[in-house]
């Protein structure tokens, strides 16, 4: 393979005529014996090779890599060799080789302005920002404004740089250069409308079989054999842009292709073939903006007028009888966009035949910019000019789901972020949540600003599944996908207590319940431990598992046993149940001992014991059965007891009877046999009960004699006495008042008016009888006795209901009645007489003590008063609120919740307080009133009525800031207090007004920059404005140390920033405040300063030295910053243009070929080399003028100077112009001074 070729001269990049493509690699033929040999063309690394296959398809092979080419004759193909360059062919060893090498001899002031040769292709690691020259679209007519001459004064850095576009393999005539190395204007004038009219004949004829270099015709043969096996047609091979463009490439591409060689009987024109090329570009470059319609939130669609159509109907108009039909040109179209500025990256978004395209999937509220280009065939016009629009605003994306910050057993700590608003700033979450149910039903749990949210009041290690969605202006976005979180463990509660479920003789089947309140998800584990009642070991593991029974086997018969269980989890084990004891099942217990009598027999019963069996069978009785008989015959048994003691007593009994009993046992063993009988006797009993003693007479105030019969049993003994209970008026307790064997007595020392019980019962040797029935006897009349204490009923707050009980009269009818009421207990006054037994008191006040009392009067006298009763009205609703007055704006402050401080002792506390924070006046109102009073029950809150805005409930406080008010609107309000029993009455109703809304950030920009300044504007408004203005505005800049500091305060909407440092970004932020307040500050902004070109180069100096050379030569400059600098020399001859003459880093420069009677003008500028950005030319200095030599005839005199530099009148720098103003400024004010001083003062 050969070597590649050397580097290019500088000077050579700009060149017009130079394709950006690497160099070729040079095709290596392998020899072979057959009438075809392989090419291998090589693809170095880094580039692409592009083949068109027979079916018309592009496929892309990128390097390193080796393409076979077919020759169908033993010879190399032909290959692209691009201008300046030759080829050369070397064989070695059977092998040959094709270099491709540059030319040795060029100069550059040689060759025609406008037809320069075009030098080599540059390598691949040349800068692949300068575009191709078809790829540039013309320089605006504001960048010429300032210049003279020609295109060609135009400094290097206005040639705006275009992203290249695809390269095709049909190669340009040599001849194809546009003037002065840039396309020219697009106008369809008539010499373009004629240039299209040769090129639309020149395809009809090589359509009717004459060929050309345009196409295949039918008559001629192909470039390159088509029946090899993938190896296309030597003119179709290209490595140019395959699937990648030079945009993602980062670096030129190669194209390698062979010119279309004239077959016999051809010819071939390059001439007209040139003019053809250049009209169907022009064509190209022809198309217009395109027009942007239906514009959506994501979609927009867009229309263009198609390329040549006026000027192809019109040529079909002017076609000349004879002549076939021209082949329309068939067009295709690229659509392009871009969402970084009209300059920015652009991507193919279209590419097609039709007029129209729909954009889709793209952003909500973002600038685009789109712009089309036309195709044909191998040629590519020129973008058209873009068309911005701006997309529709919409809901948000949809959020991402939530995350899980934090998390303990009953609270989770969510966070999420925000998603792109799409235009429309978000205002609120929604997060909703399944309540742990599982149901797959979410309700909303929090809706709010913030970006978190704690969910309280969970269960232990359970499952909650939530789902978030954002909202806006526009709407609500989608929910996000579920997420579940789950809550934390902890240790289980102690189980219950054990149940024992079936005992054996030699096991035990337990069970137990699952600890309370352990979620269901929680995995608990069981472990059984069991002691033997006198072992002495303790307690012993007998089970561990998850299963809520176990039995316990190989266990000791009628033996007690203790069991506890314990529960655990992965947090860890709980403490132990309450110890149960069991016992194994017993055997059948033996008969127990023969009954006794336990003490003296009764006439009507007895007690029987007996001793329980010697051998109980392994457990303890659990009950005892006795069986009676009556009489000595045992013919019936009849159950009397069944207990677990061992006695009972037998009653019911006759006196005198006799009797027998047995006794047997029952326990968990099963029943013993009988006992032995035992017979008893039961001795006499006292007398029967007497009649109710009666009433001999009339009963008297004091005394009553009273009378009675002896009782009709006597018990089996006479009667040999009588006893008499009284019982006094509401005394359950009886008091003897006679004793004696006597049928009669007499009763003195009574209350008059009173009600007295009598009862009688009779005794023998055996004991005394019952008492016979009560007997109630009334005393004669007195005064009535105290009322019992009255009961009061309060109806209302304001009304109470007094009722009381007739007291006792003591025989003579109550007549009235005398209530007293006070509101103190010694200063009660009567409020009511009369016979009713209750009295409705109004006109009271709420939850006040009063206390009241009453007594009765009968024709006997005044009876005493009743106790003394203390009764409270209930409480009401609160009195009516007032001193309501208004907040100043220092007391609307914002109620900091102090944050939770941690565990960690050694931290700081800060000890700078942060400004408090206010209310904004234009959304708030602050409110403060004196509570009223509560009537009794504590105010628990206030209802704030805003007229027709929903009312505001409060707490129970008396200073309150409404909030999410309109601004600059008028309120009226009234406050009303409520307590638990209802709502007060309303206060009076008073007028507020909210302030206006204080002004929104404008939006920054940058309307000029400087490498050292940068001019920026805000707002719509003139530049200055008076200071008096409302609406002020406050820039800030961010320092180094990442602080804002304040540039600019007042009216003004502009503002230059100075002494900044070149290529620097600097970050800037707005507010905008009025009487209304401080806005919020806006979006950061950040402004990019430039390089600074090189200062302007001293006039040149020229000196001749003969008729047709001389040397200019002028001062250097120091390098920027590392950029080295070099200098462009250019000339003009005449009233012609300037010229590069030469471009280097020398200060100076030999030139030759001048005429002697011309005159010349030298002008020189700086160019300094950036390493990462394209080069900066400073501006150009003064013309120096090289006059032509003067004949001799003059004189010696004018002979010896043959050269006149022309030096024009330097421009004044800054600080000239500024030390000029000064003192012109020193001047006036002492001139203004003098006269002052000499007509004003004297």
């Amino acid at each position: 393979m050969a070597d590649r070729t050397p580097p290019l001269e500088s000077g050579q990049l700009l060149s017009p005529e130079l394709p950006l493509l690497t160099s070729p690699p040079p095709p290596a033929m392998v020899n072979g014996e057959g009438p075809q040999q392989v090419i291998l063309v090589q693809v170095n690394p880094g580039e692409a090779f592009t083949i068109q296959r027979e079916d018309g398809q592009f496929q892309c092979i990128t390097g390193p890599a080796q393409v076979p080419m077919m020759s169908p004759n033993g010879s190399v193909p032909p290959i692209y060799v691009p201008p300046g360059y030759v080829s050369q062919i070397i064989e070695e060893n059977g092998v040959r080789r094709v270099l491709v090498l540059p030319q040795t001899e060029f100069h550059p002031g040689g060759h025609s302005p406008l037809h320069h040769p075009p030098p080599p292709p540059p390598h691949a690691h040349l800068p692949a920002f300068i575009p191709p020259p078809h790829a540039m679209m013309p320089p605006p007519h504001h960048l010429y404004s300032g210049m003279a001459g020609s295109a060609g004064d135009m400094n290097p850095q206005y040639i705006s740089q275009y992203h290249p576009a695809h390269i095709y393999s049909e190669p340009l005539s040599a001849d194809n250069h546009p003037t002065h190395g840039r396309p020219t204007f697009v106008h369809r004038d008539e010499r373009t409308n004629k240039a299209h009219e040769r090129l639309q004949k020149k395809l009809k004829e090589r359509q009717g079989g004459q060929g050309g270099g345009l196409g295949p015709t039918k008559d001629s043969p192909p470039p390159s054999p088509q029946k090899s096996r993938g190896t296309p047609p030597a003119a179709d091979v290209q490595n140019g842009l395959g699937g990648k463009g030079l945009e993602e490439q980062g670096q030129s591409s190669t194209t390698v292709g062979s010119l279309d060689k004239p077959g016999p009987g051809k010819s071939t024109e390059p001439g007209e073939l040139d003019e053809e090329t250049k009209a169907l570009q022009e064509l190209l470059n022809s198309i217009c903006k395109p027009v942007v319609t239906d514009i959506q939130a994501r979609g927009a669609s867009l229309s263009w007028v198609a390329v040549g159509g006026p000027e192809g109907e019109g040529e079909e108009g002017e076609r000349k009888d004879g002549e076939k039909a021209t082949p329309e040109l068939r067009f295709t179209y690229e659509v392009s966009v871009s969402y970084n500025g009209k300059d920015g990256k652009y991507a193919t978004a279209y590419g097609g035949e039709e007029l129209s395209a729909t954009l889709d999937n793209l952003r909500p509220a973002t600038d685009y910019h789109v712009r089309v280009q036309a195709l044909c065939k191998c040629l590519q016009g020129s973008p058209s000019e873009p068309a911005s629009f701006t997309t529709l605003s919409c809901e948000p994306d949809t959020p991402s789901p939530p995350r899980k910050a934090s998390g303990t057993k009953s609270t989770l700590v969510l966070q999420w972020k925000a998603p792109c608003d799409n235009g429309s700033k978000i205002q609120n979450y929604i997060l909703q949540w399944d309540e742990g149910k599982g149901t797959g039903v979410f309700e909303q749990c929090y809706y709010g600003p913030q970006k978190q949210y704690r969910v309280t009041k969970l269960s232990p290690a359970s499952r909650y599944s939530f789902r978030l969605a954002a909202k806006n202006d526009m709407g609500t976005s989608e929910f996000s996908k579920p997420v579940d979180f789950f809550t934390s463990c902890s240790v289980p509660s102690p189980p219950a207590c054990l149940e024992l479920v079936k005992a054996g003789v030699t096991w035990l089947c337990l069970q137990w319940q699952r600890p309370a309140g352990s979620p269901k998800e929680d995995d608990i584990g069981y472990v059984l431990e069991m002691e033997e009642e006198g072992s002495g070991y303790g307690f012993q593991p007998s089970y561990d598992g998850d299963e809520l029974s176990c039995t316990v086997r190989n266990l000791h018969r009628s033996t007690k046993y203790k069991f506890r269980v314990a529960a655990y989890n992965t947090e860890g084990k709980s403490n132990p149940s309450p110890v149960a004891e069991f016992t194994t099942a017993p055997d059948r217990p033996g008969c127990p001992a023969r009954p006794t009598v336990k003490g003296k027999p009764h006439p009507t019963s007895f007690k029987l014991s007996w001793d329980p069996p010697k051998d109980n069978g392994g457990s303890e009785v659990t009950k005892y059965v006795v069986e009676f008989s009556e009489g000595l015959a045992g013919s019936s048994w009849e159950l009397v007891y069944s207990g677990s003691v061992t006695e009972c007593v037998c009653d019911g009994l006759k006196p005198g009877g006799s009797y027998q009993a047995r006794v047997y046992c029952i326990s968990e063993g099963g029943q013993s046999s009988l006992s032995e009988t035992l017979q008893v006797q039961t001795p006499a009993v006292p007398p029967g009960p007497c009649l109710p003693p009666r009433v001999v007479g009339k009963p008297k105030a004091r005394e009553i004699q009273l009378r009675w019969a002896p009782p009709q049993v006597d018990g089996g003994s006479a009667v040999c006495g009588y006893s008499v209970e009284m019982f006094a008026p509401q005394c359950e307790e009886g008091k003897e008042v006679y004793q004696g064997p006597e049928l009669d007595c007499t009763v003195g020392s009574l209350l008059p008016g009173r009600v007295y019980g009598f009862r009688l019962r009779a005794a023998n040797k055996a004991g005394c009888g019952p008492f016979s029935e009560r007997t109630e006897v009334t005393t004669g009349p007195g005064a009535p006795e105290a009322c019992r204490p009255p009961h009061v009923v309060c109806k209302s707050p304001t009304c109470a209901v007094v009722s009381w009980e007739v007291p006792q009269c003591n025989g003579a009818q109550v007549s009235e009645y005398r209530l007293e009421w006070g509101a103190a207990e010694g200063s009660m006054q009567v409020c009511f007489t009369g016979a009713a037994l209750s009295h409705e008191l109004k006109g009271l006040a709420p939850a006040t003590n009063y206390f009241c009392r009453v007594q009765a009067v009968n024709v006997a006298g005044v009876g005493p008063f009743s106790e003394v009763v203390l009764c409270q009205t209930p409480c009401s609703v609160p009195a009516a609120v007032t001193s309501v007055h208004a907040l100043r704006e220092s007391e609307m402050r914002i109620e900091e919740v102090a944050a939770e401080r941690g565990e960690d002792e050694d931290e700081e506390e800060e000890e700078e307080e942060a400004a408090p924070q206010l209310y904004s006046p234009s959304t708030c109102l602050g409110l403060r009133w004196e509570a009223p009073c509560d009537h009794g029950s504590e105010i628990t809150s206030y209802l704030i009525d805003l007229g027709e805005r929903q009312p505001v409930l409060t707490g129970p406080v008396t200073k309150y800031i409404i909030q999410n008010l309109q601004p600059d609107t008028s309120y009226r309000i009234r406050i009303q207090a409520l307590n638990s029993l209802g709502a007060g009455p309303f206060s009076h109703t008073f007028k507020l007004k909210t302030k206006p809304l204080p002004p929104l950030p404008p939006r920054l920009e940058c309307t000029a920059f400087s490498h050292q300044t940068l001019r920026l504007k805000w707002g719509d408004g003139p530049a200055k404005t008076a200071s008096s203005d409302s609406l002020q505005y406050q820039l800030q800049m961010e320092d180094k140390n990442g602080r804002f500091i304040c540039l600019y305060k007042g009216p003004c909407h502009t503002h230059k920033v100075q002494r900044l440092n070149e290529s620097t970004s600097y970050t800037f932020r707005i507010q905008a405040f009025n009487e209304a307040g401080e806005g919020p500050f806006s979006a950061v902004y950040t402004f990019t300063t430039p390089r600074s070109p090189p200062a302007p180069v001293k006039a040149p100096r020229v000196e001749r030295l003969d008729e047709h050379s001389c040397e200019v030569t002028w001062e250097a400059l120091a390098p920027m910053k590392g950029d080295p600098i070099i200098y462009t020399l250019q000339c003009m001859s005449g009233n012609s243009d300037f010229k590069q003459v030469y471009k280097g880093l020398a200060t100076s420069y030999q030139m030759s070929g001048l005429n002697s009677n011309s005159e010349y003008r030298f002008r020189v500028c700086a160019i300094r080399q950036c390493q990462d950005a394209p080069e900066l030319s400073g501006p150009y200095s003064a013309t120096v003028t090289l006059l032509p030599q003067r004949s001799e005839s003059v004189g010696p005199a004018s002979g010896s100077r043959t050269v006149e530099t022309q030096r024009p009148a330097r421009s004044l720098t800054d600080e000239q112009c500024a030390a000029l103003i000064l003192m012109l400024f020193a001047v006036i004010s002492i001139l203004i001074a003098f006269v002052i001083q000499y007509f004003v003062i004297k």
